[in-house]
């Protein structure tokens, strides 16, 4: 049942001013954050944050923004966390973004005006045929948008305002929190966790409207590195053993029809050669392995070993080595045993007027880790569509929806104290 609160909503403005500050992450980088363009939004929220009355909002070295919105409530309630992250996908261009607003959109394809080979065709965006009648926003098509994640920035913003106009909604006291780097798997390396203090967290950071994920895959890296055996060209018949071939040859041998993520779907793992790379003596290839389970992850790791074995028996004088490193894991491993945190977030969709929808992401947030390191912390739905892709976009609505949720999940933790 919708709640009565009276919302008014200033996301759209916030999210359009977000965009267009470049905040594209770089993995080739080792600082953190990794590229300092994004503490200029970092520097933006914070003096927004202040603006609305949040005094110990600040920005630190590490490009982190945290804040914190006092309880207004004498009921000893939980600390819970906001969370979204201010970089862009390294994968599309996030500088000199054009953000356009589709008013009251009445179906069909939306052409980009900046790149007209830039279409938002419904047939890649079902969701679309849900927001009739509402206003999309989209870049010019030459960029990507930005709203992974800005749109959940602007929604934690607008819901934080929301928070400390109306004190009559009561809450405990709540952590705002912005990382860098999320996109290229570095957002909460640097989070201060004691500083943090929160029990419980939320990322917004998803997909459709209403949509809660309490799921990720759980994710490991495994190098192959492969030596080979070198000789004079001219003098190598059935001397040289040529660790570029060999690692070609173990690509081949990859499953063609499924276990990749061309080929997979739902709750299907995959095991995906990401780079490849070397001389005649070596070479690797790099591989990044998903799977929901733990046993998913095994299986596919022994499956590996098995290819490169086989293809090591033909060359009998070359050797290899595989290393497996852990990424991160599935977070409902520590989400289920804290049912209440996703059993208020349902309650506080249906009550932004939406029916909820619990789902399972195939890749992994801040979340995943935060949820390890003692947070434990599910997505949110923010709005995003096609997110690292020239055709991002998201509804005004959608993004309204968010907010309303926020608001609604702080007054829930109080509610049920």
């Amino acid at each position: 049942m919708p709640s009565p609160i009276q919302f008014d909503y200033g996301v759209t403005e916030r999210f359009l001013r977000y965009v267009v500050i470049d905040t594209q992450s770089d993995p080739a980088s080792p600082t953190c954050p990794s590229t300092a363009k994004q503490k200029n939004l970092g520097m933006l929220l914070v003096r927004e944050l202040h603006e609305i009355g949040i005094a110990d909002a600040h920005l630190d070295e590490h490009g982190y923004v945290y804040a914190t919105i006092p309880a207004n409530t004498d009921k000893t309630v939980p600390v819970i966390c906001f969370c979204s992250h201010m970089d862009t996908s390294p994968d599309c261009s996030g500088a000199d973004v054009k953000p356009q607003i589709v008013k009251n959109y009445q179906g069909g394809d939306i052409v980009l005006p900046g790149d007209p080979a830039q279409v938002i065709r419904v047939r890649d965006n079902p969701a679309l045929k849900e927001q009739i009648g509402n206003d999309i926003v989209t870049s010019d098509g030459t960029t990507l948008l930005g709203a992974d994640n800005k749109a959940g920035v602007a929604e934690i913003m607008d819901a934080a305002r929301f928070l400390i106009s109306n004190p009559q909604l009561k809450h405990g006291t709540i952590r705002i929190l912005f990382t860098p780097d999320e996109e290229i798997g570095r957002g909460v390396d640097k989070v201060d966790m004691k500083k943090l203090g929160a029990a419980f967290g939320y990322t917004i950071d998803g997909e459709s409207a209403g949509h809660l994920e309490d799921e990720t895959f759980s994710a490991d890296a495994a190098t192959v590195t492969i030596t080979g055996v070198s000789a004079h060209p001219g003098f190598a018949k059935g001397k040289m053993e040529h660790a570029i071939k060999i690692a070609a040859r173990i690509v081949e041998r990859l499953p063609q029809d499924t276990c990749s993520p061309e080929t997979t779907e739902g709750k299907e793992g995959f095991l995906h050669p990401v780079g490849i790379g070397g001389a005649l003596e070596s070479a690797t290839i790099a591989f990044i392995v998903r799977d929901f389970t733990d046993q998913g992850l095994r299986d596919k790791e022994a499956l590996l070993e098995t290819i490169v074995k086989d293809v090591m028996k033909d060359f009998p004088h070359s050797s290899y080595a595989i290393e497996i490193k852990e990424q991160y894991r599935n977070m409902k491993q520590v989400i289920d045993r804290h049912p209440e945190v996703v059993d208020n977030a349902m309650e506080a969709i249906r009550r932004a007027g939406l029916q909820p929808v619990r789902s399972s992401i195939r890749g992994g947030t801040d979340g995943s880790r935060l949820s390890f390191m003692g947070l434990p912390c599910p997505n949110v739905f923010a709005g995003e569509h096609a997110f690292h892709s020239r055709t991002e976009w998201v509804s005004v609505q959608d993004m309204q929806a968010a907010v309303r949720t926020i608001v609604h999940l702080a007054t829930i933790w109080e509610e049920r104290a």
